[in-house]
């Protein structure tokens, strides 16, 4: 049965991207590999999600895909990180500088803030009910 492996976000800089992924966010670096055009192959997951799908980053290889940078939903939320440990997850996140939009709510599916990521992109950050 086919699945969604990667999804890819565009970022202005892979180190960076990493560095806000692996760290504010608690992401493992899956693969960091060269490509023949100068670029490389970098792609991201949440710890301990398995082989479930992951973000590739990808770094801007034009004005047009600069311009998308950040905005790749149009100001939606885009993204939906599930967590366990939504106290947990929110603290640490906090602390590491992760902008949150709003205070946690609780909604009949959840309890839930949104936040954005370094380049303005929003995700959920979400513990089901």
């Amino acid at each position: 049965m086919p699945y969604i492996a990667l999804i890819t976000l565009v970022v202005r800089d892979y180190d960076e991207a990493i560095a806000f992924y692996t760290g504010a966010l608690g992401f493992e670096l899956v693969e960091d590999s060269p490509r023949e055009d100068g670029g490389r192959w970098v792609v991201v997951r949440p710890r301990g999600a398995g082989a479930g799908t992951a973000l590739l980053l990808a770094r801007a290889a034009d004005g047009r895909q600069e311009a998308s940078v950040g905005a790749q939903t149009g100001g939606r939320v885009g993204f939906f990180l599930h967590t366990g440990d939504f106290a947990g997850d929110h603290a640490r996140m906090s602390a590491a500088g992760v902008r949150f939009l709003e205070e946690p709510r609780h909604e009949p599916y959840g309890t839930v803030a949104v936040f954005e990521d370094l380049y303005g992109n929003r995700w959920d950050l979400l513990q089901p009910a």
